[in-house]
């Protein structure tokens, strides 16, 4: 459903940001052993798991022992991925000065190098977060997910290739800073990805040799047991984290913006766009570790260097810092952002006038029925 999103004053936007600013502050006054507590607590249960996910493993043999071993290993990974990787590498842990929570030495368990990872996402993303053509975050190179990415034949895959990058999402993340598409269409030189490639061929040849040899040559006569259970544990962790993602970014009411709306930006304005272009998942305190917080995925655009675990305690002021501006708060159950994520999926495989839109969309706007804001 189109909808038009309330423009501010130049002095309203100035105010957001000062409102923003002060409770930001607020938080970070506030850090201290509680937070140091809770992502050690973290670890330490991301350990227990992958030890027992991997003891329970060389009994393969007995069915019910390689299914627990599976599932202890996938949330083992989530863990790791989500509500400690993505977040430490975030820099929120930082003031802690503990080498191994440090955003600059960290290394997860995926595919994907941290160093890669971190200027295609930390840097690209939450810098030009949902502006069409600079935030690679829309699509991935690979899918349409907005009505400003001009339609060619190639996205009638859209469907498809949005299952195969969820099945293959650690790998699909390993490509990313690749920028594959600007290599095929001869923006980017090949030269240009050097270090790029030479990062992806030392951290994925590990990871592969951890996961899929040296493990399971451990379990001995278990080798395709543990293999097998390897890449289920990688498979589950995959569709999960491409799931939570997709949810924040993709469902229906999430904004996008061209390059012209957000030159000279203010700082008001950049919370605006942040607070624009997300939306939350609702559920439960377990849901939301398992999903690193990001299910709270408006706070952390605003704010992606406080430690994730005070995104529920600030989303209520959040939230009230919206209704106070007239902007949207977009949250919503997992099923509900599964659902209008799957259909703007396909939707947007076909051409613009075979869903009685028009070939581009209004001049100066992006998305459906989204009002500019005041210059």
């Amino acid at each position: 459903m189109s909808r038009t999103t309330p423009t501010l004053t130049p002095e309203q936007y100035e105010e957001l940001g000062r409102d923003l600013d002060a409770l930001r502050q607020r938080v970070l006054d506030d850090l201290g052993e509680a937070d140091r507590k809770y992502i050690y607590d973290i670890v330490k249960v991301q350990r227990a798991l992958e030890v027992a996910g991997r003891g329970l493993l060389f009994a393969g043999f007995f069915p019910p022992a390689w299914i627990a071993g599976v599932t202890a290993l996938s949330l083992s990974k989530i863990l790791d991925n989500m509500e400690i990787g993505h977040n430490v590498m975030h820099g929120q842990y930082d003031w802690m000065r503990d080498p191994a929570m440090n955003s600059k030495m960290f290394e997860w368990d995926n595919v994907a190098p941290a160093e890669n990872w971190k200027h295609s996402h930390n840097y690209i993303h939450h810098t030009y977060t949902n502006i069409v053509g600079k935030d690679r975050d829309i699509g991935y190179g690979v899918l349409r997910m907005d009505e400003g990415q001009k339609w060619r034949p190639y996205y009638l895959g859209n469907p498809a290739y949005a299952f195969a990058l969820m099945l293959f999402f650690e790998w699909g993340v390993m490509l990313h800073d690749m920028e594959v598409d600007r290599l095929m269409s001869g923006e980017k030189k090949w030269s240009e990805t050097a270090g790029v490639r030479r990062r992806i061929w030392h951290k994925s040849v590990k990871q592969v040799i951890k996961d899929y040899v040296l493990f399971p040559a451990l379990t001995g006569p278990q080798f395709v047991s543990t293999l097998v259970g390897n890449a289920a544990a990688n498979l589950i962790r995959n569709v999960w984290a491409f799931n939570i993602i997709f949810c924040g970014h993709f469902p229906n009411g999430v904004e996008t913006f061209t390059e012209e709306e957000t030159k000279n930006e203010t700082r008001g304005q950049w919370y605006y766009r942040q607070m624009l272009g997300s939306a939350n998942i609702s559920g439960s305190p377990l849901f939301h570790i398992m999903s690193g917080n990001l299910s709270h995925q408006i706070e952390h655009h605003l704010f992606p260097d406080i430690p994730a675990r005070r995104y529920p305690e600030i989303a209520p002021e959040v939230r009230a810092i919206c209704a106070k501006y007239g902007l949207p708060y977009n949250t919503g159950g997992l099923t509900k952002q599964l659902r209008s994520v799957a259909k703007k999926i396909f939707k947007l495989a076909l051409p613009d006038n075979l869903r009685g839109k028009p070939a581009q969309p209004p001049a100066g706007t992006v998305g459906n029925g989204r009002a500019l804001r005041a210059a």
